[in-house]
């Protein structure tokens, strides 16, 4: 796959790029402007944006992976680490290894991530289970917990939001 060079437009938020481009450099475009929002430094500004940010990195995989966008005390992104890849249904969470990455980053609060590869976003009682017990682990150690997204190809859940938290 050729690497294209994308320009920025004169409308913010546009992009020219230097070639023809196929579906697959488009996607793989996406993905590196995803990672981009999500980079060190950033401010969160609204659930929606970071739900498409979420979408765009998680949604196509066919097997589950659990992520962390790890914040400072101002809320603003430190770090986006996927952590644990699954099967199709599942991925095995550590919350000793979880609390290790916080720690590393020296992170203030953390958002858990997991996505769906069924594309359907509602949370089971297994992700509601490890939400707290991950919520309980964090907690000691001066770390809260703002949200757990649930990433599917039809949407985002925000555990948050329906009061899983």
């Amino acid at each position: 796959m050729k690497l294209h060079k994308l320009k920025a437009g004169e409308a913010t938020g546009t992009y020219l790029v230097d070639s023809p481009v196929s579906e697959a450099d488009i996607l793989l475009m996406a993905q590196q402007l995803a990672s981009q929002r999500l980079r060190r430094g950033r401010s969160l500004t609204s659930p929606k944006a970071v739900f498409n940010h979420l979408q765009t990195l998680l949604g196509d995989y066919e097997h589950e992976v659990f992520a962390l966008l790890l914040l400072d005390s101002k809320h603003r992104i430190l770090a986006f680490q996927e952590l644990f890849r699954g099967t199709l249904d599942a991925a095995g969470v550590y919350p000793r290894e979880v609390v290790k990455i916080c720690l590393e980053f020296n992170a203030a609060a953390v958002i858990l991530i997991h996505n769906h590869p069924s594309g359907d976003p509602e949370p089971s009682q297994a992700d509601r289970t490890l939400t707290h017990k991950l919520q309980d682990a964090l907690s000691l150690i001066d770390i809260r917990t703002l949200d757990h997204i649930v990433v599917g190809s039809e949407g985002c859940v925000s555990m948050a939001e329906h009061g899983y938290l």
